[in-house]
């Protein structure tokens, strides 16, 4: 072990310890200590579930990327284990960047990640390079690959970027061969994922351009996934620099999910639907795993690059990870539930049905609290004369709330935040737009003590939100401009 990754690991330990269980998410992942971001190896490994992530145990602050290393047997509670990496090698010194994990045949786990050194140019300037590498373990200690880094610059396409060139996702087929896809920034400047191949892990071959932005999804292509699902191919990325497109994109760093059909004679993804994965304000880097039962589950990055403003100052964590969740395609759209072993944390179970609220705020005895799984039905008291506006609100008390917000004649839904206690002004606010083919809107709202996760009509649509509001706020209510009837069943989690 180097000197390097026993100091994180000796730090991470004692200030770790000093942070309380109460001060953290309740079920969602958050760093032992100091910053995190994307996830990485999100993965099966000898019965447990493993995940990575960016890691700097020493700020809440980006800033020398190491890997952090946690582990669950139900995707909700999760055993801190010894930091994994540290940028202890002349070719990842200026950090470990993201990506993934695998089992390999010999029963050792295989890390594959981008590794970060700097060159000077010939005016003086120095930017990064980026390669990947490989280290393998048992679950709990790693060993960096002699040979790294395994693939460069040499086994880019003509006109990419060895800047960009990162973040790679590694699978096995049934062909017996192991492949990732990595992000890289062609000529002109936008996007691409490229597809390549080993036969052990170790030794890459290029594959393909398996699928090229153009300028059409922001510019960089991020943290790419790519695996068969009810018949079809999803490629999931995050862009950045990303314009709106009505509601459907936003601006900033953003999520994209590209569904279609895989070419066997150039691999290559002949796109089909394309849309977002969340339209919330914070989902960023989103990784999937196989799980033994064949559900694809899906975890990211529950922050965004533009809001980091947004934090507890006195905090010694910063940033979380969404909740698990499993993956279906319907109608060529990417759906997403909550996992279902989060049905097993629900308790004191509360229902009401055929509640009226009109041009007035409501409260319902016990519908309260931050650890929290609502299910909502909102429809209008009288198909004639619909409501105007819904509101939810959560997390509130005299001074603060955050809500969600629906129009039905726009069919528009927003999640709000900006009373939540933030003294920055940051996004807190995103709008999506509902497809709602019938008079009934569907919400799954789950809280947790910094979060907020609404799953739109059984998971055709996301919102995710950080909130930072303190935890004395518990209050839930209702409101209608006009007349609205609703039907809510409400569990604590525990």
């Amino acid at each position: 072990m180097s000197k390097m990754l026993e100091k994180a690991r000796n730090y991470e330990l004692t200030q770790g310890q000093q942070i309380k269980a109460e001060e953290r998410p309740a079920f969602h992942i958050s760093p032992y200590v100091g910053w995190m971001n994307d996830p990485n190896g999100f993965s099966c490994y000898k019965g447990e579930y493993h995940l990575f992530y960016q890691y700097n145990p020493y700020q809440t602050q980006w800033d020398s990327m190491h890997w952090g290393h946690v582990v669950s047997k139900d995707f909700l509670h999760w055993d801190y284990l010894p930091a994994a990496l540290a940028p202890d090698e002349d070719y990842d010194k200026i950090g470990c960047f993201s990506g993934s994990a695998i089992e390999l045949e010999d029963g050792r786990q295989l890390l594959m990640y981008t590794s970060v050194q700097q060159e000077k140019l010939d005016d003086g300037t120095v930017r990064d390079v980026q390669t990947q590498s490989v280290a393998v373990g048992d679950g709990l200690d790693y060993e960096k690959y002699a040979g790294n880094p395994v693939l460069t610059a040499k086994d880019l396409p003509e006109g990419a970027s060895k800047a960009d060139f990162r973040d790679p996702k590694i699978w096995k087929e049934e062909d017996g061969c192991y492949y990732c896809v990595i992000g890289s920034r062609p000529a002109d400047g936008s996007g691409q994922i490229l597809l390549y191949r080993s036969k052990d892990g170790f030794q890459w071959e290029f594959v393909s351009i398996l699928d090229e932005n153009q300028n059409r999804y922001g510019k960089m292509w991020e943290c790419p996934d790519f695996f068969e699902l009810d018949g079809k191919y999803v490629l999931l990325t995050s862009p950045q620099d990303m314009l709106p497109e009505g509601l459907e994109y936003h601006n900033g760093n953003g999520t994209l999910c590209v569904i279609g059909e895989l070419d066997p004679e150039t691999h290559k993804l002949k796109e089909q639907f394309s849309q977002s994965v969340d339209y919330g304000i914070d989902y960023y880097a989103m990784q999937t795993l196989l799980a033994p039962d064949g559900r694809r589950i899906m975890i990211a990055w529950m922050q965004n690059w533009d809001t980091l403003a947004y934090r507890r100052n006195d905090s010694k964590w910063f940033a979380q990870m969404s909740l698990p969740r499993e993956l279906s395609i319907k109608n060529g759209r990417l759906y997403q539930v909550p996992v279902r072993e989060l049905d097993a944390m629900r308790t004191n179970k509360v229902a009401y049905t055929d509640v009226v609220i009109k041009d007035t705020r409501i409260t319902l005895d016990q519908v309260e609290g931050r650890t929290v799984d609502l299910e909502l039905v909102i429809r209008p008291e009288d198909k004639t004369n619909v409501y105007e506006k819904f509101e939810l609100r959560f997390a509130e008390n005299e001074k603060y709330h955050s809500a969600l917000s629906f129009r039905p004649h726009e069919s528009v839904l927003k999640i709000d935040r900006k009373f939540s206690g933030s003294e920055r002004a940051v996004i807190h606010q995103r709008r999506c737009q509902v497809n709602k083919d019938s008079n009934e809107l569907k919400l799954r709202v789950v809280l947790d003590r910094y979060s907020a996760e609404v799953f739109i009509n059984d998971g055709e649509q996301v919102m995710s939100a950080v909130i930072l509001t303190d935890q004395n706020a518990k209050g839930i209510s209702f409101f209608a401009d006009g007349a609205a009837k609703i039907d809510l069943v409400k569990y604590d989690l525990v």
